[in-house]
């Protein structure tokens, strides 16, 4: 069966989004081979409408894959998007509407033949199926930043109590903590 994995940047005070606000200063070069070691290791993603509408915007253009490694794995590889908005059919190469429910559209992936399924930015998406245990690999970067603020965090007050397991921490040389989580099972 295939694994769900996402990776988030992560502020010290627990701040998911807005990244491109806090964390470009403590970007450095491990923390970029560590995330190209990731994609490398997918074949198809999952994304929310937010995310899917940024950059469906951004990342689709001549320029940006003539010199960018996220920009030539993101835009060829299969886009499964989740909205209750959104019409299809979508005009991102490669990107469908999901149809129906989240959660059996996750399964079926799961169990078709393939390498990793990618869960890219999407906050609400990343946070729903972590709560029905469909994420099997959670990454976060956690950057040596206090973000302050109103930013989103992926946890809430009254999330019913979940054990992970570590299976991995890479400190990088910007201060970075890369840390690899699986959902425990028992």
């Amino acid at each position: 069966m295939r694994k769900v994995v996402s990776g988030l940047f992560h502020s010290l005070d627990g701040a998911v989004e807005g990244p491109d606000q806090w964390q470009f200063d403590s970007f450095d070069p491990e923390l970029g081979e560590l995330m190209m070691r990731t994609i490398g290791s997918i074949d198809e993603t999952v994304m929310g409408r937010v995310t899917y509408q940024e950059w469906a915007g951004y990342w689709p253009s001549p320029e940006r894959e003539a010199d960018d490694v996220f920009a030539n794995f993101i835009n060829p590889v299969p886009k499964h998007v989740a909205s209750t908005t959104l019409t299809g059919p979508l005009e991102w190469q490669n990107a469908t509407l999901i149809e129906g429910d989240l959660h059996d559209h996750v399964r079926s992936l799961k169990e078709a033949p393939g390498q990793d399924i990618g869960v890219q930015g999407s906050i609400s998406v990343v946070r729903d199926l972590f709560l029905a245990g469909l994420l099997d690999e959670l990454v976060l970067v956690t950057h040596p930043v206090v973000a302050g603020g109103s930013f989103r965090r992926l946890f809430q007050p009254g999330d019913p109590t979940t054990r992970l397991e570590l299976v991995d921490l890479v400190r990088t040389s910007a201060g970075n903590a890369v840390q690899t989580y699986h959902l425990r099972r028992d």
